[in-house]
């Protein structure tokens, strides 16, 4: 009786692992097809854009940013070219603009804005594909210059854009 207890607790145990398998923690719902991601290099346009300026390197740090989110939070391999799924676009806007006043009418908090616009190829699924604008923003002090504060203002922003890219394609949120 003990023995075959034992055999009914194994099979239980064996149907639930089985059943979580397509379960992603991320809240991912990754077709079982697709097995890789590409992202190619977002150009840099914000320059282009009246009121915004031209950040060097902007382009590369998101372009690995994007890349780092979805190698974490998927089983996805990266691929070079030719991947299931692929992510491109471009730098839109990098604008820093005054926030609120003082009394004395100078600026007293200043907001960095970056916007990015995404395309997504979902080569399994056509009818997922989609092309976005994302956007968020960092707000400082206006007696901070953005030099000082530039590190960690592109770290919070990148990591709100990359999330929201991803649950646009991967999370259907």
């Amino acid at each position: 009786m003990k023995r075959f207890f034992y055999h009914i607790v194994f099979l239980s145990s064996c149907v639930l692992v089985m059943a979580c398998g397509a379960y992603s923690f991320t809240g991912a719902s990754i077709p079982a097809d697709v097995e890789s991601f590409q992202v190619n290099f977002f150009q840099n346009n914000a320059g282009s854009s009246p009121g915004s300026i031209f950040e060097p390197g902007l382009d590369r740090d998101f372009t690995i940013a994007l890349q780092d989110l979805l190698q974490n939070q998927t089983n996805l391999e990266f691929a070079d070219s030719n991947g299931d799924i692929i992510y491109e676009g471009e730098i839109t806007e990098y604008r820093v603009s005054p926030m609120t006043a003082t009394a004395q009418q100078t600026a007293a908090q200043n907001r960095l804005t970056i916007s990015v616009n995404v395309r997504y190829y979902n080569t399994k699924r056509p009818e997922d594909d989609f092309e976005q604008r994302f956007s968020f923003f960092f707000d400082f002090r206006a007696d901070q210059q953005l030099q000082t504060v530039k590190a960690e203002a592109h770290e919070v922003i990148f990591e709100r854009i990359t999330q929201d890219i991803f649950n646009k394609s991967l999370a259907n949120w």
